[in-house]
């Protein structure tokens, strides 16, 4: 019995360990095909837009200035003021056809495969934690980052990293 206790843990691990890279494997099918729609089940749009706001929030908190000076207060009501609109332009900017380009755009920058699929392009993949992935396109330096989280029963994509 113990024996076969053990057997069922280790193929339940060896099972947990290899889904993301199933998953993986699934996206660069789904690449391939015609309509950005077949990316949908691998992609969660709202956490990618989520996430894109908070990285140009703080950008642009770092460029508008503290200090309590008259032309600084305008500056800041003014970055304020607009920040609404930009967070309306980027939901219609972050569309499922944009993560099927980034994704595409970042496997051909990595590999010299033509045509370029994402398995081919990627040059690292591992869990950062139990329900979080990463996938690296391309050498460190220069790579595109691509973070998977467990959602449900499936591997999603939850944020796409630019390199700097």
């Amino acid at each position: 019995m113990t024996r076969l206790f053990a057997f069922l843990l280790a193929f339940l691990v060896i099972g947990y360990a290899v889904w993301p890279y199933y998953g993986v494997y699934r996206l660069d099918s789904a690449l391939g095909a015609d309509e950005a729609r077949a990316i949908a089940p691998f992609v969660d749009l709202p956490a990618i837009q989520a996430n894109y706001k908070e990285r140009i929030g703080g950008a642009l908190k770092e460029m508008v200035p503290e200090s309590n000076r008259e032309g600084e207060r305008v500056i800041a009501w003014l970055a304020e003021s607009l920040r609404p609109f930009g967070e309306a332009a980027l939901e219609q900017t972050i569309t499922l056809d944009w993560v099927r380009h980034q994704l595409r755009e970042a496997a051909s920058r990595s590999t010299e495969e033509r045509p370029a699929y994402f398995m081919a392009g990627i040059d690292y993949a591992f869990f950062e934690s139990w329900n979080r992935f990463l996938v690296r396109l391309g050498p460190p330096e220069s790579a595109t980052r691509v973070v998977m989280r467990l959602q449900g029963a499936s591997w999603r994509i939850t944020d796409i990293l630019e390199p700097d």
